[in-house]
């Protein structure tokens, strides 16, 4: 028993230096592994350093010419959000800036803005923007809503001043309710911090499976398919063991990399431990790494391993619930997104990494990943069974 034992850990060895010489020597798979690993989330990564989109560009249409419409024009170019690109008293001057990309919302102030102000009737102000750009919808939605508040907010202080109430009265009534807002794990409310961290998660997945795939298309297009199953067929499991331990130690070392080191320079929220958080990633990159030999043995070519995991990386990332919450899909979707094991990976980091919780927060998600491993694990096993039986037939 103790004998055998040594013999499958010496063949996990044997297996495990092979695929990582052959990994390093194809300049496909070192450019896959390595250099898009590092290259592709950097570049990504790199557009989205603001984290917040800021002073959208904006037109004020100001046909009152008032004290007042002024005013609103300066608090308008004063926020954030906004920043007031060009004035104008003419819808349509307004409108072709518009069209030509020039300004991405005009503000409207009707005539006789300010005299409904001071007659103390609810004066209007039309804004238009464009919903098919959500980020910059919602930041000129925002930029108007907070301008809009100020200025209603001094209207109404002075309107309390002028009927003889006292300023700290004036102020209580203004501002009743003082509400507090804290960003819990995303302080600057950035795009960047939402979005990224998922992307680089499935990075590491789906290069791991493109990488995998172009071995094995590699090894079918030589027509040396006994490089890829050189165990026989009562060794099949140190077979796996071995090529999915050599992949995981790349990429542990890749993960370094994206989760620590440029995680960091990105400025991200980094609450957690990093050791929990590599107690998750080692049966996460298993997982996807039984995923990549199974699928391996489907393509016959190199190219076709790169044509297959870029068309499913649409779906990858649609299922990952970045893009869309989990929760709101239809319960046979929310069925299939649990084929990958980004599915579970990207909530687990977020507990880990960004909230700061515990190993016990993740107890749902390390356990759906062991068992994608498992499960995944016994397909490889399968298919690396039945591609020894090819060989010995001399398929």
């Amino acid at each position: 028993m103790l004998g055998r034992i040594v013999s499958g850990l010496q063949e996990i060895q044997f297996i495990f230096v092979r695929e990582l010489k052959d990994s390093l020597k194809d300049a496909g798979t070192v450019l896959i592994f390595i250099v898009a690993v590092v290259a592709y989330p950097v570049l990504y990564s790199v557009g989205y350093v603001n984290e917040v989109l800021k002073d959208v560009p904006v037109a004020v249409v100001d046909l009152d010419q008032t004290a007042s419409s002024r005013q609103y024009g300066r608090m308008i170019d004063a926020t954030e959000q906004l920043k007031v690109a060009a004035r104008t008293g003419n819808l349509k001057e307004a409108e072709q800036l518009f069209i030509e990309g020039t300004v991405n919302g005009v503000f409207l102030i009707p005539k006789d803005f300010e005299k409904d102000v001071l007659v103390r009737k609810q004066a209007q102000v039309v804004v238009y923007c464009d919903a098919s750009r959500f980020l910059v919808y919602k930041q000129v939605l925002t930029g108007a809503g907070s301008s809009s508040n100020c200025f209603s907010s001094g209207i109404e202080y002075r309107n309390l001043l002028s009927d003889g109430k006292m300023p700290t009265q004036a102020l209580e009534q203004t501002d009743p309710l003082q509400v507090q807002l804290f960003n819990l794990y995303n302080p600057s409310s950035g795009y960047a911090t939402f979005i990224v961290p998922g992307i680089l998660l499935i990075v590491i997945q789906q290069s791991l499976l493109v990488g995998i795939g172009l071995l094995a298309g590699k090894r079918r297009e030589r027509k040396t398919p006994e490089q890829a199953t050189r165990s026989p067929r009562e060794h099949i499991i140190p077979g796996v063991l071995g090529k999915a331990f050599a992949y995981g130690f790349l990429y542990l070392f890749t993960s370094l990399f994206l989760l620590g080191c440029l995680y960091r320079w990105l400025s991200f929220p980094a609450h957690g431990s990093f050791l929990n958080l590599y107690i998750l990633l080692v049966p996460y990159i298993l997982s996807v790494a039984f995923a990549g030999i199974s699928l391996g043995f489907l393509f016959r070519k190199r190219v076709n391993a790169l044509m297959f995991i870029v068309f499913i990386s649409p779906a990858v990332f649609f299922f990952s619930g970045i893009s869309w919450p989990v929760q709101s899909m239809p319960w046979l979707i929310r069925m299939l997104t649990f084929i990958f094991p980004s599915t579970p990976m990207i909530p687990g980091f977020v507990k880990l990494r960004i909230i700061g919780g515990g190993l016990d927060s993740i107890t749902h998600e390390l356990t759906l990943l062991l068992c994608q491993a498992g499960l995944y694990f016994i397909l490889a096993c399968f298919a690396l069974k039945r591609e020894s039986g090819k060989i010995r037939k001399g398929e």
